[in-house]
């Protein structure tokens, strides 16, 4: 009898199914960790090489308007001309410093007539859900250099409100420029010293960590492999009930017949007939 034989039943074929579906998932999510963990390492390999390069014209950085790659993120560019103050707005729930604020979008007039949107930092609210105090950009010509950072575009159910956008859309900010302005991204302005700290305040340097997606990845690929250990384990405890269940408990022997010497057995039945004729 094949002490196995139970596993061919439909049950067993269900549960195994259901063991190999859990160990694709596993799998799956194991890839897609080791998927984000690339991207953090790709974003680590961009703060090392952009954020702290020499600073280029942004002319040359971004040819089109409307450009801008992936691995142009903190890219140091180059500004020559002046700060359009009065299309200055805000852009609402940024979070900082453990709470909410606000990031100051100005616009920037190159020299070339273009326009180049800066990020002069962020500020806390006030009371009143209001940008609390901050300086005002400087005046006249100017030259400033910036971080390259992508536009975040509209998200659905969140509107402007006047000067306080919802996001840092660039569409939305050349709209009412009403000229030629960058939209494929724009710039975190580079400050240090005592100018960083005050209002609005510059933007932190970006972390380099890749986060904790390897050992995420690695446990993902160990349930799976648990799932069919705990598939054997339980077939191994339904063998061992049907064995017992059947008066053979695994790990035992059926006890082997006992044999009886011939000459023992003839001398026993001589004695029994001598008692038998003495009770005569």
């Amino acid at each position: 009898m094949n002490d196995w034989a139970f596993l061919r039943s439909r049950r067993w074929a269900g549960y195994l199914a259901l063991v190999v579906v859990f160990a694709i998932v596993c799998c799956a999510l194991g890839m897609w960790q080791f998927a984000r963990r690339a991207e953090a390492r790709a974003e680590i390999a961009r703060i090392d090489a952009n954020y702290d390069a020499q600073a280029v014209p942004v002319q040359d950085e971004l040819p089109e308007l409307d450009g801008f790659d992936v691995d142009q993120r903190w890219q140091v560019v180059a500004l020559s001309g002046r700060y359009l103050a009065d299309e200055e707005v805000v852009v609402r729930n940024r979070p900082n410093q453990g709470g909410a604020g606000f990031e100051v979008l100005t616009p920037f007039l190159l020299d070339d007539g273009s326009v180049f949107v800066v990020d002069r930092g962020w500020v806390a609210q006030d009371s009143e859900a209001r940008p609390s105090d901050y300086a005002a950009p400087p005046t006249g010509q100017v030259e400033v250099e910036a971080r390259l950072k992508a536009g975040e575009g509209r998200i659905n159910g969140r509107t402007s409100a006047g000067d306080e956008f919802a996001t840092i859309d660039l569409d939305e900010l050349a709209e009412r420029v009403d000229q030629p302005t960058y939209t494929g991204a724009y710039g975190l302005l580079v400050q240090s010293g005592a100018e960083a700290a005050d209002p609005p305040v510059a933007a932190t340097r970006p972390l380099r960590d890749e986060g904790p997606h390897l050992s995420y990845a690695l446990q993902w690929f160990v349930f799976a492999i648990m799932g069919f250990v705990g598939l054997g384990w339980a077939a191994r405890q339904e063998r061992r009930a049907r064995d017992e269940a059947s008066g053979i408990t695994l790990g035992e022997s059926r006890p082997a017949p006992r044999k009886v010497n011939r000459t023992q057995r003839k001398d026993a039945d001589a004695d029994l007939e001598d008692g038998v004729l003495d009770r005569r």
